[in-house]
């Protein structure tokens, strides 16, 4: 099942079956989440492994949340790191030899946006050049005027923020590019008049149903060419997955949108006070739901609406009184706050490290969406590869696909 090369051919089929029936099978072990149940479903049947987990501490979470595979966890935890490693093998695609931007060109792009352009250019390995770039969801069009390098080609970058249409175009105008940036909301049904049979598609980290669009209406138009690296799998305005590929749809394998957030779980960027916040955030929701049970009389979880980082500066009290008003909760006696605070990062310790678990199935899950991409690409008639343009520090989001008439 390893292999150090990009997916291909009927390859893709057979991992996104593999990947299906290990998903399938373990489901009782991640779907669940940590943060909504105090006590998950998995606990009786593994017990040693559970009580391991809730026994470690926040930062011993913090240290293995991007490699769980490597903690020496009671079974079947190693057994289930292996095979989640195995399936999730894939190799980077392709390189070409990229001209030198020109001067210049990434003034305006921060840093690590540059690099995973930069990533992603090199690794556009079309057996036909191509000579017209369609830069879908291309906010101020950096990616594709990073790939405007021969005198020929023409670039169409599609954009819905006129604020960054016009931002675009000034910039492809002060470089003297052979660019042209159009508002257009690609959601929207005349979208499809934009693409053509000459165009070669990217979209750079394009989110959830935005990528899927240019999927299908790039193979009813016939373009011929596409590169895309998705992310953001849960943006979508259906309540569930809707699934693209006969496999896929055959599976029975059906994701809410809580379940396509989970490869989105891993995070390599952030910085030392957003992960204070967070953390701050998701102590005082865990102490609050504790109050929210005994006040309902009812053990289960009560979804909480999104809330500035400015609640935080509140008196904990406060929080939980302000919040519990939000919900329409009374609080009649005056609970202890400093035991309730102080049990909300105990359970957040708790969340994280039983989350080493769930966190087995990120990579599993999101290779299973994007060979489902893959294969719908390959039943419109494509040629398909799939495989990594970068390593994971730059971003986890580094699964990208080829696509070729």
């Amino acid at each position: 099942m390893t292999t150090s090369r990009p997916l291909e051919d009927n390859q893709l089929l057979s991992r996104f079956q593999a990947l299906d029936g290990f998903l399938r099978e373990h489901q009782a072990l991640w779907r669940p989440r940590p943060f909504t149940h105090l006590h998950l479903p998995w606990e009786a049947e593994h017990e040693a492994l559970a009580t391991w987990l809730r026994q470690r501490s926040l930062s011993e979470a913090e240290a293995a949340h991007n490699h769980p595979e490597h903690l020496p966890a009671p079974a079947p935890f190693p057994q289930l790191a292996t095979l989640a490693s195995q399936l999730s093998e894939i190799g980077e695609l392709s390189t070409i030899d990229l001209p030198p931007a020109s001067h210049r060109l990434n003034v305006d792009v921060p840093g690590r946006k540059w690099q995973q352009i930069e990533a992603f250019a090199s690794h556009l390995d079309f057996t036909q050049p191509p000579r017209h770039w369609l830069d879908w969801c291309s906010g101020k069009g950096h990616l594709g005027r990073r790939l405007l390098h021969a005198e020929k080609q023409q670039l169409t970058c599609l954009e819905y923020d006129r604020v960054l249409v016009e931002a675009g175009h000034t910039l492809s105008q002060h470089h003297g590019l052979n660019a042209e940036h159009l508002l257009q909301d690609v959601l929207a049904e005349d979208a499809g008049r934009h693409l053509a049979s000459e165009h070669t598609a990217v979209a750079l980290h394009a989110c959830g149903d935005l990528h899927v669009r240019l999927m299908q209406l790039a193979s009813r138009q016939g373009c011929r060419q596409l590169a895309i690296a998705p992310c953001c799998y849960n943006r979508i305005q259906a309540q569930e997955y809707q699934p693209l590929s006969t496999a896929a749809r055959v599976s029975g394998l059906q994701l809410s949108i809580d379940d396509l957030g989970l490869p989105l779980s891993e995070t390599v960027t952030a910085g030392a006070r957003v992960r204070r916040q967070r953390d701050e955030s998701m102590a005082r929701r865990l102490g609050f739901d504790l109050l929210q049970r005994h006040l309902r009389g009812k053990d289960d979880y009560l979804p909480t609406p999104s809330l500035p980082v400015s609640w935080l500066h509140k008196p904990f009290a406060d929080y939980c009184r302000e919040l519990a008003a939000l919900k329409g909760l009374q609080i009649d006696q005056t609970p202890d706050w400093d035991a309730l605070q102080t049990a909300g990062w105990q359970r957040l310790g708790q969340v994280r490290n039983l989350e080493l678990l769930r966190n087995l199935f990120r990579r599993p899950l999101e290779l299973w969406l994007v060979l489902d991409r893959a294969l719908y690409l390959q039943e419109q008639g494509y040629r398909v590869q799939l495989g990594v343009f970068c390593q994971q520090p730059l971003t986890p989001r580094n699964l990208m696909l080829l696509a070729e008439r």
